[in-house]
């Protein structure tokens, strides 16, 4: 055996059984093998929880099975590697965990296991059963969904093992959302098993095929930084303790307490009558719109279907509505360039009233109208405080650092709001929201550039399809009212925003092997170019630091202004230019790049070649 450091433990060979398991399964309905086979889920109570089983397979399987099935190989030896704690706490992604989940792009080992990720679900259990601190008499419930990633089921079935062998009621959702998972911690329907305790999303947004990750959930909104350090340090305890016995046992557990609900039923018809009520309680509002969906084959093709149907929208033309996780067509993500090309093309296409777009789990969105206008970053936070001001008038809107200098205006002097600039991220902009509430300034908008949007009416939840809801409510309560059809009466809400000639973002990244360094954190060495950038700006009369700023260096001069900033989780230091003129867009540029160039550890290849263009 060679001489890895690890812990011996057995598992259920199922390469062996995998022919007989597809001739079973073709003849019988039936699979040979136990839950470590992906595209099984455990077999609970008497019942088979498989995705796209049909109810004749099913029937047909249930006269052979009542229990657990075990693969008939023999069992096999393999090792369970160590896995340290900083190990763990490396998955750590602000408030989400993030890691590799398959193998096959080089220079990316797996590091987000099974064994790692059933114990990140025990460790969530402890975390929230010392929370909840439930009497003996009621077992804490925890609800799992994922979007449509290659590993979600393998990782769902290991999330599932980890709970239930912490003693927590595991109730699968399958496909589902990021906004779903949440409100399923607050739906009172005893029919769906809701609310649940504590509820877990697998997923990585939009990040690439191979990568995956976790967010969690309790009826207070998605756990802090400090509580996915806590869930990781426990995690990596509840790791070294594992051991064949308990692993099996877990198994056992998993078959006893599992359920499978379709909550999605639940968040569409919720979705569909927001817009119903919006109009006046009309069955359907939005008929005579040609509205289409582009899901990036993430987890959000429901809409078009589950919520814009029922409401009379003809949603023809929509686009990548199949779940597929090597997402072949477009990055899922409202950010991206070629996948806003891809919607707007569909709307000119088929000539469409407006199209939507979501991220992988639908927390982010965005928008095209039918002249192809794109209604995202500042345009979509824009669109968003007009109608949440019309709401609720002089409100505080709350974004992230990089927003524009126009949209400060827009908000402030031609919507009568206050515009409170925060920082990167969207859990930051979200609780600063909640913080000013608690103060006592009024704010109802925390908004990212990103398409993350949360609306205190809906519990403060960044929900991309809720967004998108409001924007409908708008198509049909114009409608309704005889005020106009079509998206013009959006497009008419962002008249007067003020938008720069030049928009880029530049990243200087950061070397944590350059001797410059000197063995101190990337971190330390980006706060020094920080503070010496602002040291040169406060002796440059061209130049004006933001009064107000709580991230980086924001700087105006030349009709526009910069930001410099560290990046929230990596050795990067972005850097945003806005200008009205490509002319005046360099000489800020070159600013920067005057001041930082004396660190050696920073690659400012990316500034260099755009003061150069």
């Amino acid at each position: 055996m060679a001489a890895i450091s690890g812990k011996i433990v057995q598992h259920v060979l199922v390469a062996q059984c995998c022919q007989q398991d597809r001739q079973l399964s073709t003849q019988f309905g039936k699979d040979c093998c136990t839950p470590y086979r992906h595209t099984l889920l455990p077999y609970l109570r008497g019942k088979l929880a498989w995705n796209g089983i049909s109810t004749m397979q099913y029937r047909t399987f249930s006269k052979f099975n009542r229990g657990i099935v075990y693969c008939n190989a023999a069992p096999s030896a393999t090792i369970l590697p160590s896995v340290e704690k900083g190990a763990f706490l490396k998955l750590q992604n602000g408030s989400d965990i993030r890691g590799v989940a398959v193998d096959g792009v080089e220079g990316e080992p797996v590091n987000l296991t099974e064994p790692v990720t059933e114990a990140i679900a025990a460790a969530f259990a402890a975390w929230l059963l010392d929370r909840k601190k439930s009497d003996a008499s009621r077992r804490l419930s925890v609800s799992i969904g994922h979007d449509s990633r290659i590993s979600a089921q393998k990782l769902q079935d290991a999330v599932s093992r980890g709970l239930a062998g912490a003693g927590v009621d595991v109730i699968q959702y399958g496909l589902a959302t990021t906004p779903a998972m949440f409100n399923s911690t607050l739906t009172e329907s005893k029919n769906f098993l809701c609310p649940v305790d504590g509820s877990i999303m697998i997923t990585a947004s939009h990040l690439p095929y191979n990568r995956n990750g976790f967010k969690f959930f309790t009826n207070a909104g998605g756990l802090g930084k400090v509580d996915i350090k806590d869930i990781l340090e426990r995690a990596a305890d509840i790791y070294k303790s594992f051991t064949d016995e308990g692993l099996r046992d877990t198994e056992r557990r998993a078959a006893n307490s599992v359920k499978r609900v379709d909550y999605m039923t639940v968040y569409t018809s919720d979705l569909v009558e927001a817009v119903r009520k919006a109009a006046g309680h009309i069955e359907k509002p939005l008929e005579g719109f040609h509205i289409v969906v582009d899901a990036g084959n993430g987890a959000g093709g429901f809409f078009a279907g589950k919520v814009l149907e029922p409401l009379g929208a003809v949603t023809s033309g929509s686009q990548f509505l199949e779940p597929d996780g090597l997402f072949p067509n477009h990055i899922p993500n409202p950010e991206d360039k070629e996948a806003m090309k891809a919607i707007t093309r569909a709307v000119l296409d088929n000539k469409a009233d407006l199209g939507i777009i979501f991220d992988t789990d639908v927390d982010r969105s965005a928008a095209v109208d039918s002249s192809g206008r794109e209604l995202n970053r500042n345009r979509l936070i824009a669109l968003m405080s007009a109608i949440v001001l019309e709401e609720h008038p002089g409100t505080t809107i709350v974004t992230d650092s990089v927003t524009s200098d126009g949209l400060t205006a827009f908000i402030e002097n031609k919507l009568g709001g206050r515009h409170h600039r925060f920082k990167r991220g969207y859990k930051n902009v979200i609780d600063e929201a909640i913080r000013l509430n608690s103060v006592g300034e009024e704010s109802h908008l925390a908004i990212e550039t990103s398409g993350h949007g949360a609306l205190k009416e809906n519990h403060w939840l960044d929900d991309g399809a809720y967004l998108m809801v409001k924007l409908l409510n708008k198509l049909a309560s114009a409608k309704a009212s005889g005020v106009g059809a079509g998206s013009k009466v959006l497009t008419d809400l962002v008249d007067g925003l003020e938008e720069p000639g030049v928009a880029v973002e530049l990243r200087l990244k950061i070397d944590q092997n350059h001797e410059d360094l000197k063995g101190g954190s990337f971190r330390e060495y980006g706060e020094a170019v920080l503070q010496h950038l602002m040291n040169v700006i406060d002796s440059d009369p061209k130049l004006q630091k933001a009064p107000v700023n709580y991230e980086g260096v924001r700087v105006s001069g030349y009709g526009g202004w910069f930001l410099l900033r560290l990046s929230l989780h990596d050795p990067v230091l972005p850097l945003n230019i806005e200008a009205p003129s490509s002319e005046d867009a360099v000489k800020l540029g070159l600013n920067v790049l005057s001041a930082v160039k004396e660190f050696a550890a920073l690659d400012t290849s990316a500034l260099n070649k755009f003061v150069l263009q």
